[in-house]
């Protein structure tokens, strides 16, 4: 027999709270509907628990909910429609490698500070105004607006 847990458990099982579990029943992000006990609780299977770590994982990395819902009904609707299926898939592994490019940058711009502020405070250079000198992470200001290239 599968394994059978409450909404509190899938809940710390996915790190998906109560609400969040609810609102993803309601949206029809589930591939099947939720059982429920004789007593009207929620009752999730192991693979129910995984359908939901993999929607924690879509939704973490950014998928819209429409999204999310479409590839939930592909499941659900069973083979025939991998084409489908991996294009929404492929959409959005594209969005969040272009999110990783720009954090990638981002981290490259925080890296430098870090460097210079770590090299300045080394050689006790720290409370020297920027304006006293360059800066080697800032390039000359141009005098004019229209010097910007």
């Amino acid at each position: 027999m599968d394994s059978s847990f409450g909404i509190g458990e899938v809940s710390e099982l996915t790190g998906i709270g109560v609400d969040a579990l609810r609102f993803y029943e309601r949206e029809g992000l589930l591939v099947g509907p939720v059982r429920r006990d004789p007593g009207g609780r929620r009752r999730y299977s192991t693979l129910e628990v995984e359908w939901l770590r993999m929607c924690a994982r879509l939704r973490g990395t950014g998928m819209p909910v429409p999204d999310v819902r479409r590839y939930a009904e592909l499941v659900r609707a069973g083979e025939g429609n991998e084409a489908e299926r991996l294009g929404l898939l492929a959409a959005h592994q594209h969005r969040v490698e272009e999110q990783l490019a720009e954090l990638a940058s981002a981290r490259d711009v925080i890296a430098a500070k870090v460097d210079l502020y770590a090299a300045r405070l080394a050689a006790g250079t720290a409370g020297e105004s920027w304006v006293a000198g360059p800066s080697p992470c800032v390039a000359a200001v141009p005098a004019r607006v229209d010097e910007v290239a």
